[in-house]
Formats: C-alpha cells, structure tokens, sequence
C-alpha cells in the first residue's frame, strides 16, 4: 500500500518501449524540472521537493530509474542493460514523453542521478536550462581524486563490495536490517527509508539497482568541461565524496556556478536538509528560466 502522504503514481512510456513509474506535479505547461534519484533511493527522495516546484509553477517529474521501475527493468543479469549511455538516454527519453521532443528543460539529480545528469548536460547540453547536482562531483574531479586521494578511495570502497553477486540477499535478508541500518546511518527518516524500501526491497529491483554499479563505465567515465549553468550542492558530512573531488568540480564547468556546501549534513542532503536543498534549487532555476 502506497503512504496516504504520497502523490499519484504517473507512469510514462517512451519511445523504446520502456515504462517509468513517476510523481509529477506541477502544471501541465509548466518548464519541465527533470530530478533523478541515486542509489539506495527513489523517487521518494523528491517528496520534499515536488510540491515547492509545483508551487512555483514548474512541471516537476520524479521517475524511478531504469531497474527501480518494474517497466523499465531489462535483465540485470546482463550488465550491457545498464550501461552510462542507456541511462542518459533514458533521461532524454522522459524528458522528451514529459515535455515534447526537443524541448529544454532544467535537470537535477543526486548520486547517480547526478552521474547521470552531468552525462546529459555533456551529450546535450543544448537541451539544458540549469544543471543542478547533489553530492556527485563531476565525473573527471572525481576520477582525479580516486586516483591520488586516499580519502576518497577509502570513502569509495562500497563500490566494489556492490561486485559481489551475494550482495543483494545480503541486504534483504532479515526484513532488509543491512540496507535499513545503512539508511539510518546516512541520516534517512524512518518514513523515507520505508518509501525506499517499496521500490528497492524487493530482489529484481535491488538486483537491478546494483547493475548500475556492476556496469562499471558509469562511474569511471572521464568527461569534457560542462557548458550549461550548475549548481553543485555538497554536504560537508558526506560519507561517500570527500573536499578534494567536490571542491574539484569547478574546474570543469565553463558557464555559471555556484558551490554550496552545507555544513554537517551528509551524502542525502534531500534528506536531511530539504529546505535548503529546496530554496538553493528554486533560486538557481529561477536565475535560468526557459
């Protein structure tokens, strides 16, 4: 049963035959504000930040990925489904089913929502009107300092546990205890981490999710300077991006951008600081209006 809080779930088919589960509020005509979540999380990881966009007249589309989405969820077992150039394309395709092919629209995205949009704005910056991004640097600072930051590599090691095909029972089994410890100890709320758990708790999706990881190029793409105007949000606790990748990330962003680090908050920032999360994205898609 879906929380008696939570907005009408929207499913949105596109052109290759794939279909997102979505929240979308906002009027109909409203500039499209694209949000992708990261992993461990949802669409739910929005909640916050739906109803202030809509509020302030934005169409605002929060899908679940491809994996997260029983409709958008090709075999996991074969990684080559998950590649970087599929999910970017995924974005694309939403953002053509949701505002018309070809239209601009503004792109925010969390880890590797985040990873994901910094591949958009990339491939296609022409159809971005503001890039915003939590937590996930760009994927060259980051490559950087993966290579020669021994604090990022330590705060990186997760990435490889994720290889292992016993990963995914591990974190189910008994009612899902790892991954809601993991949660609770990124600073989640309890009614989050049950939003999350209805999409991710059950083994396709999470099997699915783990793919991304599993797919390896998404995370170790290097990438040119970016060229649409960004806003790059990162928490000082951040568990999993250390200062040497996050401060890097403007080195690689040649149009408008504002670095703003919350001070004590962790890696799921919408989480644990909405409001701010929500008054620094209005204020920087205000500022790039289409």
């Amino acid at each position: 049963m879906p929380l008696p809080t939570e907005p009408v779930l929207h499913r949105i088919p596109t052109r290759d035959g794939l279909v997102f589960n979505a929240w979308i509020e906002g009027p109909a005509h409203g500039p499209l504000v694209l949000l992708l979540h990261g992993y461990p999380q949802s669409r739910h990881s929005w909640r916050a930040q739906l109803p202030a966009l809509a509020a302030a007249g934005y169409r605002a589309v929060a899908p679940d990925q491809r994996g997260y989405s029983p409709g958008a969820r090709p075999d996991p077992a074969d990684i080559q489904n998950y590649r970087y150039d599929l999910l970017i394309q995924d974005a694309i395709d939403i953002a053509d089913a949701c505002a018309g092919p070809g239209a601009r629209f503004h792109l925010v995205g969390h880890d590797w929502g985040g990873q994901v949009s910094w591949g958009v704005a990339d491939r296609h910056p022409q159809r971005l009107a503001s890039l915003t991004i939590l937590s996930r640097p760009h994927p060259s600072a980051f490559l950087r300092a993966l290579q020669a930051d021994p604090d990022q590599q330590h705060r990186s090691r997760h990435h490889t546990a994720f290889l292992d095909p016993n990963t995914g029972p591990m974190l189910l089994a008994d009612g899902a205890r790892r991954l809601r410890a993991r949660m609770a100890e990124g600073g989640m709320p309890a009614d989050a981490i049950e939003g999350y758990l209805s999409v991710l708790g059950e083994p396709a999706a999470l099997e699915a999710a783990l793919a991304w990881y599993r797919a390896r190029e998404g995370l170790r793409t290097p990438m040119g300077h970016i060229q649409v105007p960004t806003l790059y949000v990162w928490g000082d606790g951040d568990q999993t991006v250390g200062r040497a990748a996050a401060e890097g990330t403007g080195e690689f962003v040649r149009a408008p951008y504002r670095f703003a680090e919350l001070p004590g908050i962790g890696h799921f920032s919408s989480d644990e600081a909405p409001e701010a999360v929500t008054r620094l994205m209005l204020a920087h898609l205000g500022a790039h209006r289409i």
